[in-house]
């Protein structure tokens, strides 16, 4: 059955905490700003600041060609063509720690005014995305945050403990409540998915869950073919096992795509999160029931947004704040300068063609 938990045009607030007030001033480009930065420069937010044509507003995702962040994206250039700025995205082809740092460097020196970064690793990218600060650039982080003292807001696809319910209730009704199970991540220092693994880790700790069992976390660190020989590692080292969870996109299309045509097939039950195009082959062919996701255009939509007002000073990203995105409507700053783009709905055969992405 279909099980839909929300609308992308509704927010929440996650997580109590000091926020630190790092927004440009209002009405200028970074060209015209003060060297002091954006940051430092801006007082109390004026709702009413227009928003200069021309922002030059740059996407950093964990990798290029990564399909889930190709089609992010494409809501980035979206919001970019609406607000009239200068859309551009660059990134590594690999999603290590330190591989962002370079183009961090780059954008902050070529006068982006917004920069929106999915971090491979919190601590790598840090010291970079500060200097860039310092030097005028308005920092957004999205699907995978830094610590909130390197950006200015977080674009949160969906709270860490939605996700992590949603993932364990899906594995725990296919496996009907016990046997053995196993985590297939993507690097080990995102921080997205250590949250979610963490969180999954105490869902499961509940009564309702004692019979089942976590043997298991590996990592294909979100690469096709390492996710695959990750998943067939998984089977063969473990071979009670009854269920796997990968709460990535790469990683969940690729298991599937290794457990689709293994004799495991129909015996061990595989979810986590995933896009519909990717996973629609394997839900038709009775390889995986149901998963999960929001839409990650949506989110890098109101990323842009989030990063316009910041630039013109509409919003200083301090909780309460609010301020409109486009066709998503109104959204609220949370504490620690969070914004949650709203809990994931669950895909199966039921709706998977009521989706494109």
């Amino acid at each position: 059955m279909l099980r839909t938990r929300t609308h992308y045009g509704l927010t929440a607030a996650t997580l109590a905490g000091l926020m630190l007030v790092t927004a440009a001033c209002g009405g200028t480009t970074r060209g015209d700003a003060d060297d002091s930065g954006g940051a430092e420069a801006a007082g109390e937010a004026d709702p009413n600041a227009e928003i200069p044509e021309g922002l030059a507003i740059s996407y950093l995702p964990k990798q290029l060609n990564n399909p889930y962040f190709t089609y992010a994206n494409t809501g980035g250039e979206e919001a970019a063509e609406e607000l009239k700025g200068e859309y551009k995205e660059v990134g590594p082809s690999e999603a290590n720690a330190s591989s962002q740092v370079s183009y961090i460097n780059t954008l902050s020196q070529q006068g982006s005014d917004v920069i929106v970064i999915a971090a491979n690793d919190p601590d790598a990218v840090c010291s970079s995305l500060q200097q860039a600060q310092q030097a005028g650039s308005v920092i957004v982080t999205y699907d995978s945050d830094t610590g909130k003292d390197c950006r200015d807001v977080f674009i949160n696809q969906a709270t860490a403990e939605d996700i992590a319910t949603t993932q364990v209730e899906m594995i725990a009704e296919q496996i009907g409540g016990e046997g053995e199970i196993a985590f297939l991540s993507a690097t080990p220092n995102a921080t997205n998915q250590n949250a979610w693994l963490e969180l999954m880790e105490e869902e499961l700790a509940k009564d309702e869950y004692a019979d089942i069992e976590v043997v298991d976390t590996v990592y294909g660190n979100d690469d096709d073919q390492k996710s695959f020989n990750e998943m067939q590692g998984l089977l063969q080292t473990h071979p009670d096992l009854k269920g796997v969870v990968s709460p990535t996109t790469v990683g969940l299309a690729a298991a599937a795509r290794y457990l689709s045509s293994s004799d495991y097939k129909g015996d061990v039950t595989l979810t986590g999160l995933g896009t519909p195009n990717q996973m629609k082959e394997y839900v038709e062919d009775g390889t995986v029931e149901e998963f999960a996701l929001w839409d990650p255009k949506n989110m890098a939509y109101l990323a842009g947004y989030a990063g316009a007002s910041l630039s013109a000073g509409r919003i200083t990203g301090a909780e309460g704040e609010t301020f409109e995105a486009g066709r998503l409507g109104e959204y609220e700053v949370g504490a620690d300068g969070e914004i949650v783009l709203g809990p994931p709905t669950v895909f199966n055969e039921d709706n998977i063609d009521d989706y494109d992405f």
